[in-house]
């Protein structure tokens, strides 16, 4: 970022005389990975933790000082802290950027009358007077001791928010005197989600500090891909904290009914966390993975024997990987049952062109057709089954209709 004056700069890097406490951070999601079993159509939540930063991510800051003679102590006290202000920051995001300038001069002289032009400042700076990076967290650091003119320099309270806001800067007002009189410093601070701190003249550098790790952060959550048939969607869909504190949103994971088909390959999504509407970097990326847990099923079997065999006519008696079951003709299901009937209707872990195929309860008929009776998801809302055959006791009934035949030898 490129200062407004760089004898400013020059000015305030000078010798250090007291020490700025380091800024601790751990920032990022947890958990980071999530690794769950669901069956078809379920769903499962898990508490995600979103730790934000103490300072807001590739900061651009501009220290706005008033210049004038009331300002003297807090002024000696910037300049000696300058260089620890920026080693605090720099240890968080060390991708950060300074820049320095006063409203008047950085050399304290007399101001004539009371009131100031930070308002004029301000719009400047929003306007073109400073150029901040792409996609970076812009915050002025407002510092004084007394009330802005308004309008200051030809420019209103109002123009200086809107130019503000359009430009995505926030303020930061450190008051060390009358700053917010007639509350125009908080009314700008609040209107740029920034803040206001109080400081005393000789602790300004400590209370810029304490202000730039109490901003507002607003973590969203963006799902930036998920394989078909996983879902994830989050509660809040977005939340506000302060910087450094800890957000929390209820993650759901939702498979779907039709979703698995037997492969054992696992389903993944990828959110990462946004803040302040920016990407917060690797730390903030989640990964889902579901693997299909099948539900387990009573697949009766039946007895390809005429006078035995007590599949309805409109099925047949055929071999399966799990022993002889009543399959429904290609694209027909079970009538009058539900999707997800497994006492009724099922389909079986069984790879190829048979994986469509649904077996049924002896003595139900099957003519329904399936919700696509051709293609590549014939019958995919008949659930796929973990198969625990059960033999269908042999009681010989009058058979109402003929009796079922054997085709093939596995391939139907």
């Amino acid at each position: 970022m490129i200062g407004m004056c760089s004898s400013i700069w020059a000015a305030l890097a000078i010798m250090l005389i007291s020490p700025i406490s380091p800024i601790s951070a751990d920032p990022g999601v947890s958990p980071a990975l999530v690794q769950q079993e669901l069956a078809p159509g379920s769903s499962f939540h898990v508490n995600k933790h979103i730790s934000t930063p103490k300072l807001l991510p590739q900061p651009d800051v501009v220290l706005l000082v008033d210049a004038t003679g009331s300002m003297q102590d807090s002024n000696n006290n910037i300049k000696a802290n300058l260089r620890a202000l920026i080693s605090a920051v720099d240890a968080v995001q060390p991708n950060a950027h300074f820049a320095v300038t006063a409203v008047n001069s950085m050399r304290a002289l007399g101001g004539g009358d009371w009131p100031e032009d930070w308002i004029n400042a301000l719009y400047k700076i929003s306007t073109g007077a400073t150029t901040f990076r792409e996609g970076s967290s812009r915050i002025i650091v407002l510092v004084g001791d007394a009330t802005s003119h308004d309008p200051s320099g030809g420019h209103s309270q109002g123009d200086a928010i809107d130019a503000l806001k359009k430009a995505s800067i926030r303020v930061l007002g450190v008051n060390v005197g009358a700053l917010d009189e007639g509350g125009r410093a908080t009314q700008i601070t609040a209107a740029t989600g920034g803040a206001m701190v109080g400081s005393r003249p000789d602790e300004a550098t400590k209370a810029i500090i304490d202000g730039l790790q109490n901003l507002n952060v607003t973590i969203t959550p963006e799902v930036v891909s998920c394989d078909a048939g996983l879902t994830v969607r989050f509660a809040p869909t977005e939340t506000l904290v302060s910087s450094g504190a800890t957000a929390t949103l209820v993650e759901t994971a939702e498979l779907a009914s039709d979703a698995g088909g037997g492969v054992d390959a696992p389903f993944n999504c990828s959110v990462r966390f946004l803040i302040n509407g920016a990407p917060g970097g690797d730390a903030f990326v989640q990964k889902v993975q579901v693997t299909v847990k099948q539900p387990v099923a009573t697949c009766l079997t039946c007895i390809p024997v005429p006078g035995q065999n007590l599949c309805h006519e409109s099925t047949t008696c055929n071999p399966t990987p799990f022993g002889n079951m009543c399959l429904a003709a290609p694209g027909k299901k079970a009538d009058g049952a539900a999707d997800a009937d497994l006492g009724t209707h099922w389909r079986l872990i069984w790879p190829g062109p048979n994986q469509h195929r649904v077996m049924v309860k002896p003595g139900v008929a099957a003519t329904t057709d399936c919700l696509e009776t051709v293609g590549s998801k014939v019958c995919d809302e008949i659930l796929i089954a973990e198969c625990k055959p059960t033999a269908l006791d042999a009681v010989v009934e009058e058979n109402t209709g003929k009796d079922q035949v054997v085709v093939g030898d596995g391939e139907l």
